[in-house]
């Protein structure tokens, strides 16, 4: 059987060194062989799995790694299985574990420590606006790649939103006992979200002391200790840090700083570095808001789509890609027609955007780009409207996301831009056809949303 599974991986990854093992499953390092690239095959055996009743943790481990892709988790590439094994194909991480900066008493230095807890609250942020929880938060499931940036790995004790009770809360006990919250502990219901961020202030503590906030020989005394949020500072921290912990290692989960707040944090905010795959030309550059009533004079004319043409085309399945993203990708109604003229509504937009606090820079006459200046989930939301006429007396405004959060991204056009420009629109893409009062019938063109 081993054989056989040599041949899978065969025609695929060319299978080297062992890097690790657990009790159930090996991982090794592997090759791609049609690119080349590094990966980590972790080999899991069946039979195992069902002996110990483990097969649905297997399942929502990767259900969890799937849902997750972000710069600061290690990202699951496949899922291969024969008769006899699973193997999970992994994104390869070289650095090794954290916790060999720390182990046998060594601490970093603050601004080493607050890199790795910026870019450990980055990704369980992330995880968290997906709905997933980590619950096994631990140095020893933080790898390091080759830049020396942090990778969060190991979801075996994830736990996904339909595992929680009627009450709303979670109830498996799991973890490791030295960084699991207290309300984990009292067996009483818990959220999972709350509990992490418990499980990143022990992280934080151990990365600047070098040792455990809460030890003991003695398991009971050592929940004891967890109970009371019974710890004490070595004499090196500065009270910003002392004031932190204090937050995040709150006994209260009620209490208990949240993600949000930790991100409000002059002392974790300083240095963040800021990852954007788009920029603004000229960033922190805006013109000059226009005076009341007055309108730009364009130095040209919208792109033109004749409104027959583009309702029958999409009547007869045609691909529309430049007005209308594909329904795999359409998570919101983006897209909206408008009886203004395309000068009048860019510069509403415009407006919009300034208001929101976003970065602004015309790159057509027709086309807006704009950038968040808050810190999101995966770097500062930016986003294009661009403004197409489809006739005399109608335009077609398409929102896209360049950068940024997908979550973010919607709640900016359903909460921000659609209230932002109610008196411009016509109609939203996915809102009901009606009459308009004139004995018009409202055109509307649907694209569905996964």
């Amino acid at each position: 059987m081993e054989e056989q599974a040599h041949i899978l991986l065969g025609g695929k990854y060319e299978k080297g060194r062992l890097i690790g093992t657990g009790t159930f499953a090996k991982v090794y390092y592997a090759r791609e062989i049609s690119t080349g690239d590094s990966v980590a095959i972790k080999v899991i055996n069946k039979d195992q799995v069902k002996d110990q009743g483990m097969v649905e943790q297997i399942q929502r481990e990767i259900s969890a790694t799937r849902l997750v892709r972000h710069p600061n988790i290690v990202q699951l590439r496949e899922v291969l299985a024969t008769k006899s094994k699973i193997y999970y194909v992994m994104e390869y991480v070289s650095g090794g574990e954290l916790f060999a900066k720390v182990a046998n008493g060594g601490r970093l230095k603050e601004d080493v420590a607050r890199k790795y807890f910026q870019q450990l609250i980055s990704a369980v942020d992330f995880c968290h606006s997906r709905g997933v929880s980590h619950r096994d938060i631990k140095p020893e499931n933080l790898l390091l790649n080759g830049n020396d940036d942090l990778k969060i790995t190991d979801f075996g004790f994830s736990a996904l939103p339909e595992q929680k009770r009627y009450d709303g809360l979670l109830h498996t006990q799991c973890g490791t006992p030295a960084y699991v919250a207290p309300e984990v502990l009292r067996k009483k219901g818990y959220d999972g979200a709350k509990a992490d961020i418990w499980s990143c202030g022990v992280v934080l503590y151990v990365l600047l002391a070098g040792f455990l906030p809460f030890q003991d020989e003695n398991l009971m005394n050592l929940y004891r200790k967890i109970f009371k949020a019974e710890y004490e500072f070595p004499p090196w921290f500065s009270p910003e840090t002392r004031k932190l912990i204090s937050k995040l290692l709150m006994a209260d989960p009620e209490r208990r700083i949240s993600i949000q707040g930790i991100m409000r944090v002059p002392w974790y905010r300083r240095g963040l570095c800021r990852q954007n795959s788009f920029r603004l030309k000229k960033e922190g550059i805006s013109p000059p808001d226009p005076a009341p009533g007055s309108l730009k004079k364009s130095t040209s004319s919208p792109a033109f789509f004749n409104a027959f043409e583009l309702i029958s085309s999409m009547s007869s399945g045609f691909d529309l890609s430049t007005l209308f993203e594909s329904k795999e990708k359409k998570k919101v109604a983006s897209i909206f027609t408008s009886k203004f003229s395309a000068a009048a509504i860019v510069e509403r937009i415009e407006a919009a955007a300034r208001g929101l606090r976003f970065r602004v820079e015309r790159e057509e006459d027709f086309k807006v780009r704009m950038e968040g200046t808050e810190e999101g989930r995966k770097g500062a939301l930016a986003v294009t409207a661009e403004v197409f006429e489809m006739a005399a007396e109608m335009t077609v405004v398409e929102f896209s996301k360049d950068s940024g959060d997908t979550l973010e991204y919607e709640k900016f056009c359903e909460e921000d831009v659609r209230p932002a420009l109610k008196d411009i629109v016509w109609t939203w893409q996915g809102d009901d056809g009606s009459s308009n009062g004139d004995g018009e019938v409202n055109v509307n063109v649907n694209v569905d949303s996964d």
